[in-house]
């Protein structure tokens, strides 16, 4: 796939605060948590800064980071994984990191299988390239760690940016799903979220 097409900084900027913004909403990324990036052109990415409350997000708190560094400081802790992703992957044009219940408890329960398996569910096909229910879809899990650079390498060995579904999940700590636009990552997201909720809902009155 060709990569996404540029967009000025400024309206990624604004766009990204209100995707935050919209995803606090869903409580998906409570207090400080998650960080989002979007592609501006082919060399530099805009992408939140550290510590602030996503439902307070503004374009002022994303800052423009070069892909091949450095890292300027002030933005997310977790920058190394999304520029490793960027920079494996020309076709993905904006990343999303939320940190929901559903995703936090399932990443845990599941890590010693490696993924979530989902079956039989019509969101499935939310997913780009996805166009039946009837597929198993495995959602890989990876253990977490705070060495962020470490941990951006072995995903990348372990082919966490080249699976058939367009996301994976941190132990204990949360999803990383992206798309070619922001548009189709925010759909992702959602699916994803959606689906990890049916997941455990039905682990709680499974007999």
């Amino acid at each position: 796939m060709p990569p996404p097409p540029a967009l000025d900084f400024a309206t990624i900027a604004k766009a990204l605060a209100e995707v935050g913004r919209w995803l606090s909403d869903k409580g998906w990324v409570p207090a400080t948590s998650g960080n989002f990036s979007a592609r501006v052109g082919a060399d530099s990415v805009a992408l939140t800064r550290s510590g602030v409350d996503k439902g307070e997000l503004t374009a002022a708190d994303i800052i423009g980071v070069p892909l091949a560094g450095p890292i300027p400081p002030g933005t997310s802790a977790e920058t190394a994984l999304h520029l490793a992703l960027y920079r494996h992957a020309p076709n993905v044009g904006a990343v999303l990191h939320t940190h929901s219940q559903a995703a936090s408890v399932l990443s845990r329960r599941h890590q010693a299988q490696g993924a979530i398996a989902l079956s039989g569910w019509e969101m499935q096909k939310a997913f780009a390239g996805q166009t039946t229910h009837e597929a198993t879809l495995r959602l890989p899990i990876f253990p977490n760690t705070q060495d962020i650079p470490a941990l951006a390498l072995k995903l990348e060995a372990a082919g966490a940016f080249d699976g058939p579904l367009p996301g994976f999940l941190l132990a204990g700590h949360g999803l990383y799903a992206w798309g070619a636009s922001l548009a189709e990552a925010r759909r992702h997201v959602t699916a994803f979220e959606f689906l990890l909720s049916c997941e455990l809902d039905n682990e709680r009155i499974r007999p």
